[in-house]
């Protein structure tokens, strides 16, 4: 089974997230999969919307940080992985949805930012614990900056922890909230079929214009990211902190 799968219908594509015995945690596996699957969303020039989502209880519980324990040019290889990653989800010409139908921790808050659009439930679990493990959050931060504003997103960022999707939402990290997960469903498909109904050459022109002013395609700050926060994940101070956290 793949790790990632990505499904069609009229104008409209589910990516799912299927690493569920992980909470659908950021492996280089995981990763290599969601690549081949973004690159076929390139080649889908009738499709509009592109709903993201994981299977099973998370939306994406971040990067797997005990593939990486004591191994930096395997942690670097994912997050450069990631970065780029967040890069093409952005590029894509159709709008992305993030359906977090659970908790999105790290990168996977990343990946909720880096849509056009989120949505979730009142008391699914996101935010940036990375300070907490001693990890610095540089690969996801230009997305949150670009999402809230870098006032809001400094707060976030440096004071760690995990909020609820209703404080999301009204720092506004995600766009829609629903009272309950047993809400979510139903709500996505409205809203994707809503939007799947606008003129396709006005959405992917309007996307392409939003890249622009906001320098969406500007790669440089994201991949600056990732070899910082590879260079803070091999320190030896933040290796003995994961190994006291994982061995918990």
């Amino acid at each position: 089974m793949s790790l990632a799968t990505l499904t069609t219908a009229d104008r409209i594509a589910t990516l799912t997230l299927r690493r569920t015995d992980a909470r659908n945690a950021l492996s280089l596996d995981l990763l290599q999969a969601l690549h081949s699957r973004v690159d076929e969303l390139f080649t889908l020039p009738n499709i509009s919307v592109c709903m993201i989502t994981g299977e099973g209880k998370a939306f994406c519980a971040g990067m797997d940080l005990k593939a990486v324990l004591d191994n930096p040019p395997k942690a670097r290889e994912l997050l450069h992985s990631l970065a780029d990653l967040t890069l093409k989800i952005r590029r894509l010409p159709m709008v992305t949805l993030a359906k977090v139908n659970g908790a999105a921790i790290g990168g996977g808050c990343g990946l909720a930012c880096v849509c056009d659009i989120a949505i979730t439930h009142a008391d699914s679990k996101m935010g940036y614990p990375e300070v907490d493990l001693g990890v610095c959050p540089a690969v996801v931060a230009p997305w949150l900056v670009k999402k809230i504003g870098s006032g809001r997103a400094r707060r976030v960022l440096l004071t760690g922890g995990l909020m609820s999707g209703q404080e999301a939402h009204t720092i506004g990290i995600v766009d829609h909230i629903v009272a309950t997960a047993a809400d979510l469903d139903a709500a996505s498909d409205d809203l994707i079929k809503r939007l799947a109904q606008a003129g396709p050459h006005a959405l992917r022109a309007t996307k392409e214009l939003l890249n622009t002013i906001d320098a969406s395609t500007d790669a440089t700050l994201v991949k600056r990211g990732a070899d910082l926060s590879a260079d803070v994940l091999q320190t030896p101070q933040t290796q003995a902190a994961l190994r006291n956290k994982l061995s918990k």
